[in-house]
């Protein structure tokens, strides 16, 4: 009697943003989304990078308590100025502050993921951390990038797959997409991990 196959597990993006939807959908899996309620505020003291693997994995166990057969993807970004996390700005004026404050600094973009299938007891964490270099912005220059790009959903208003680019003087990452959102690479590497087939 001829053994039949067991179907892939559902794979599941436990994140509303449409930037790490977009990268996903690069590995051309199928694949649902799941936004997780995961409150983001940091912790007294939390290191940027911390608060990144602490949201991650939060985020990709609460859609797994949800969808225990599901691989899910959790992650999360946090912009680290000179120890200072730096998240979303939410509106214009705060987005001023954020880029007003990075001129001419290093910013580290720690991108944690995580993947989490809880039928098969799975749980993998990790973070890619790309390094930064602003120029030094003039005033107006932010004005019209923020005009323009509208980054207000973007941690630290950087939003260098677009017109952001143009505010950097240096990227430096082992993972590309990583400063977009999500760390290909590494996804990658944790969904074959994780028992998928990719290419």
């Amino acid at each position: 009697m001829p053994i039949t196959p067991t179907p892939p597990r559902p794979l599941v993006l436990a994140s509303s943003s449409r930037y790490r939807l977009e990268l996903l959908q690069r590995l051309q899996l199928p694949l649902t989304v799941a936004v997780p309620a995961v409150d983001e505020t940091p912790q007294p003291g939390e290191a940027p990078r911390a608060l990144a693997l602490r949201l991650a994995l939060a985020k990709a166990r609460a859609v797994a308590q949800q969808q225990p057969q599901a691989v899910v993807i959790g992650s999360d970004q946090v912009a680290d100025l000179q120890g200072s996390s730096l998240g979303k700005p939410g509106e214009h004026a705060r987005a001023v502050a954020q880029l007003q404050r990075m001129r001419g600094q290093e910013v580290v973009f720690h991108t944690a993921v995580a993947v989490v299938c809880l039928d098969s007891g799975f749980e993998q964490l990790d973070l890619a951390a790309v390094r930064v270099r602003f120029r030094d912005l003039q005033d107006a220059e932010i004005e019209r990038y923020l005009r323009a790009e509208q980054p207000y959903d973007c941690a630290g208003s950087a939003k260098s797959e677009g017109l952001g680019i143009a505010l950097l003087e240096s990227i430096d990452s082992d993972d590309p997409t990583a400063l977009i959102g999500l760390p290909l690479i590494r996804t990658c590497r944790m969904l074959r991990a994780a028992g998928l087939v990719l290419p």
